[in-house]
C-alpha cells in the first residue's frame, strides 16, 4: 500500500513522533494506521527502557493549588537536558502530572505512580511516550501534598527550578508567600532549633571545637567561642533564626510572631538536588556508538 503524506501527517498528529519515524512505521505495517501506532508504542517502550539508566538531573518543578487554597501539591519531573524542558511536549506532560497530583493528593511518589491519567494511561505508559517523543530519559521523581484546615498555604516559584510550599497558622497569604520566597532563597534545614537533629549539632560542635583548639586559646575562651559559633550556626540553618531577606533587621521568627502567625511546615524542591550528575554520559554513548 502506498504511503501518503496525509497518512504520515495523521500518524504524526496521533503520536507526536518525527516524520521519518512515522513513515518507517507505516511502511513496515503496509500503511495500517493502528498497527503502525502499536509498533511505535512498542518501539517507544523499548527505547524508554534503554534510556532509563541515563541520568536525568534537569527538569521542571510544578505547584498546583486548589480553588479554596486549602490544598497544594508540589512535583518534580526530570529530563537529561535543559533544552527538553523548554519544549511544549515536556511542559504539557508536567502540567498534566501537576493536575493529576492535585486531583489525587498523593502522600508520596510511590502512591502517585499508581494513578492513571484521564485517558486511562498509566503514568509509566505516559512516561514511555514522552521519552519516545523527546529522545531523552524522563523521570517522575517526587511529589508531596500539603493541606490546611484553618491556616494558609504560601507558594513561591523561582523560575522553573525552585518551588516552595509553606503552611502557616495565622497570618495571611501575602505573609505565607513572603516566607516561601525567603525559603527559596536561603534553603533552611527546618523551622526551629527543636527540629535539628542531635547528630547534626554534635557534628558541627566537634568541627568548631577542633578549629578553636588550633587557635591555641585557653579552654575557658574556647568554650565561649563554641557557644557563640553554635548559636550562629543554629540561626543560619533554621528558618526562624534567619534574617528575613526582605528586611535583614528582623528574623523570620520575629516576623511571624509580629503577624500573629506560626510556620508549621515547609517543602522546598530544587531541580536535580541530590542527583549525582555524570557529565560523561553523552560522550560515553557517542564513543560506544563509534566503536559499534
Amino acid at each position: 500500500m502506498a504511503i501518503t503524506a496525509a497518512s504520515v501527517k495523521e500518524l504524526r498528529e496521533r503520536t507526536g513522533a518525527g516524520m521519518m519515524d512515522c513513515k518507517k512505521a507505516l511502511t513496515e505495517t503496509n500503511g495500517d494506521m493502528e498497527a503502525a501506532i502499536d509498533l511505535m508504542r512498542t518501539s517507544g517502550a523499548a527505547k524508554a527502557a534503554k534510556k532509563s539508566s541515563r541520568v536525568a538531573a534537569e527538569g521542571l518543578v510544578k505547584v498546583n493549588i486548589s480553588d479554596d487554597g486549602k490544598t497544594a501539591t508540589i512535583l518534580e519531573v526530570n529530563s537529561e537536558t535543559d533544552f527538553v524542558t523548554k519544549g511544549d511536549a515536556f511542559i504539557d506532560f508536567v502540567n498534566s502530572l501537576g493536575a493529576l497530583a492535585l486531583k489525587t493528593t498523593p502522600e508520596n511518589i510511590d502512591e502517585f505512580l499508581t494513578q492513571t491519567l484521564d485517558n486511562g494511561d498509566s503514568l509509566e505508559k505516559a512516561r514511555e511516550a514522552i521519552v519516545a517523543k523527546v529522545g531523552e530519559n524522563v523521570a517522575i521523581r517526587r511529589v508531596q501534598t500539603v493541606s490546611v484546615d484553618t491556616g494558609v498555604i504560601g507558594a513561591y516559584k523561582h523560575g522553573e527550578r525552585i518551588a516552595v510550599l509553606a503552611t502557616l497558622e495565622g497570618g495571611d497569604e501575602a505573609l505565607a508567600k513572603d516566607i516561601a520566597m525567603h525559603i527559596a532563597a536561603t534553603r533552611p534545614e527546618c523551622v526551629t532549633e527543636d527540629e535539628l537533629s542531635d547528630d547534626l549539632l554534635e557534628r558541627e560542635k566537634a568541627i568548631f571545637v577542633e578549629q578553636a583548639r588550633e587557635s591555641g586559646k585557653p579552654d575557658n575562651i574556647i568554650e565561649k567561642m563554641i557557644v557563640g559559633r553554635m548559636k550562629k550556626f543554629v540561626n543560619e540553618v533554621t528558618l526562624y533564626g534567619q534574617a528575613f531577606v526582605k528586611d535583614p533587621d528582623t528574623t523570620v521568627g520575629a516576623l511571624a510572631k509580629s503577624n500573629g502567625a506560626q510556620v508549621k511546615s515547609f517543602i522546598r524542591f530544587e531541580v536535580g538536588e541530590g542527583i549525582e550528575k555524570k557529565e560523561e554520559n553523552f560522550a560515553d554513548e557517542v564513543a560506544a556508538q563509534m566503536k559499534g
